[in-house]
């Protein structure tokens, strides 16, 4: 494996895939590239690190879902145009001689079973060889990419690879594949399954395993954007705990310490996905342990940026339940790990958790000095550093927090405007987070309600109903029906009516 590391090429930087960026961070770049697939009928789960990968000459050529949503966001242009290689370089004779002779190497065996083993991945010889669940990949992409048997090594391999990225859940169903978290022998199942003996049939993680891992957190921040958190805890908690197995197992001797680096800091932000989800699903007790994993998990990792994740969650979820102090403490502490990572965005976001448990404490002052602190942090703009969970941090999201603060200072009109700046500013910028759309949309009807307003109080919460057959979040059910007691002295007027009885007979359903 030196030998031939050795040999081969470093990576091409594409220069003219980072111009066409501009000023765009990596992760809003990667989700205007989301709203053009959507825009054409594609499903890509293109993050932050996907970006970085492209622009370091990683990704030589992308697969063709990739393909049909850069050509629809750059019109005229072609592959070459925007700095990738032409495919048929990368999928031609020399990728397939190179093929050929991965072939021979003694990892790439078949044992008579029907499944192709690359190193400790076993494929299964389907009808679809790419196992493309919601990829919008082509079957030749994919059988190339199959055939291909992954190595790192290579770089015409850097491609996305459609047989490692197959979608972690669909139809509302979650189907961790069998080639990715399941394919080490630990089956996705409860805590039980995820105990799987040590004998000589148990494989270790490598590379493609670690990505899965990865893979599984995006998939479930993309989908508690656009649907909130109900439905998708318990299905989420299976993954994770097979995340954890495969921390106690370890990674395979070839893998080296920066893919086991890796497997810990995925699982660790796979853990405060899921504690996420329990907090935006009310249950706090499982969201708080989920979260001590986290930090736990970073500790023994040294892994400054996941123990800064872990305590600006916790700090949110001591606010919400009503510990302030915490609040305070756990975003101060997560603040001064942070100031080492090169990220304004991600210290501004720490500044507004640290806000929003100083107004918890009834501390006007604290809280004005926050908020002033985040903005000014804010406004330094986004960085190449900043976090790829950080997606959703914009400028909605700025005045979405911020209006809950001045809420839970008592200032309620103060706190519409700003919770009306962020509804507006995320369905225009944003459409794709329908929760924090609903979200914000929630905050301003209450903070209406509160400022005698009923009328608009009302039509903001209609608004909110037209999105719940979309999103799943029973903190925006809380906030809602907490609306809906505080217009029922209202209730005779027409809107309120109409408010009040769409509520009550979606709450009878």
């Amino acid at each position: 494996m030196a030998s031939s590391a050795s040999s081969t090429p470093p990576p091409r930087p594409n220069l003219t895939f980072r111009q066409l960026r501009g000023q765009r961070s990596p992760g809003e770049f990667a989700a205007a590239v989301r709203r053009a697939a959507r825009e054409i009928g594609e499903r890509v789960s293109c993050d932050a690190r996907y970006v970085g990968r492209v622009e370091a000459g990683e990704i030589r050529c992308p697969n063709y879902a990739y393909e049909r949503v850069f050509l629809h966001m750059f019109p005229g242009r072609t592959l070459t145009d925007l700095g990738f290689a032409p495919r048929a370089v990368v999928r031609g004779r020399g990728a397939r001689g190179a093929m050929d002779a991965r072939g021979a190497d003694p990892t790439y065996r078949d044992d008579g079973s029907g499944a192709r083993y690359t190193g400790d991945r076993p494929t299964e010889n389907t009808g679809d060889p790419g196992g493309n669940i919601g990829t919008g990949a082509d079957d030749s992409d994919s059988a190339s990419a199959s055939a291909s048997a992954s190595d790192p090594s290579d770089p015409s391999d850097h491609e996305e690879s459609d047989v490692r990225r197959r979608a972690f859940m669909t139809s509302g169903t979650v189907t961790v594949a069998a080639a990715s978290l399941g394919a080490v022998g630990l089956p996705a199942g409860g805590v039980a399954a995820a105990r799987v003996p040590r004998g000589r049939g148990f494989r270790r993680a490598g590379e493609s395993e670690v990505c899965a891992v990865e893979d599984a957190v995006r998939e479930i921040r993309l989908l508690d954007d656009r649907h909130g958190a109900d439905g998708l805890y318990r299905r989420a908690a299976n993954p994770l705990r097979t995340a954890y197995a495969l921390l106690d197992a370890g990674t395979t001797r070839r893998a080296g310490r920066r893919v086991a680096d890796r497997l810990y800091s995925g699982a660790g932000e796979l853990a405060i996905s899921v504690g996420w989800l329990a907090h935006d699903s009310g249950r706090f007790d499982d969201a708080r342990s989920h979260y001590a994993e986290a930090l736990a998990t970073a500790r023994l990792a040294n892994d400054p940026a996941l123990e800064a994740h872990a305590f600006c969650n916790t700090a949110f979820l001591a606010r919400d339940t009503g510990r302030p102090r915490e609040a305070v403490r756990a975003a101060q502490a997560a603040a001064r790990i942070a100031r080492n990572l090169a990220s304004p965005r991600f210290l501004s976001l720490l500044a507004l958790r640290e806000a929003g448990g100083w107004a918890g404490l009834g501390d006007h002052a604290g809280c004005r000095q926050a908020l002033v602190r985040a903005h000014a942090l804010f406004d330094r703009g986004p960085a190449d550093t900043d976090p790829e969970w950080m997606t959703f941090y914009g400028p909605a999201e700025l005045a979405g927090l911020e209006a809950q603060c001045w809420s839970a200072l008592g200032q309620w009109d103060r706190a519409s405007r700003h919770a009306q700046r962020a509804a507006g500013t995320a369905a225009a910028l944003t459409p794709e987070f329908t929760r924090n759309i609903a979200l914000y949309t929630a905050e301003l009807a209450d903070d209406l309600a509160r400022a005698g307003r009923p009328d608009e109080a009302a039509d903001a919460g209609l608004r909110v109903l037209a999105l719940l057959d979309e999103v799943q979040s029973s903190r925006i059910a809380c906030m809602l029906a907490t609306t809906a007691r505080l217009l029922l002295p209202h209730r005779l007027a027409s809107g309120v009516t109409d408010f009040l009885e769409q509520h009550a007979a979606r709450a009878r359903v």
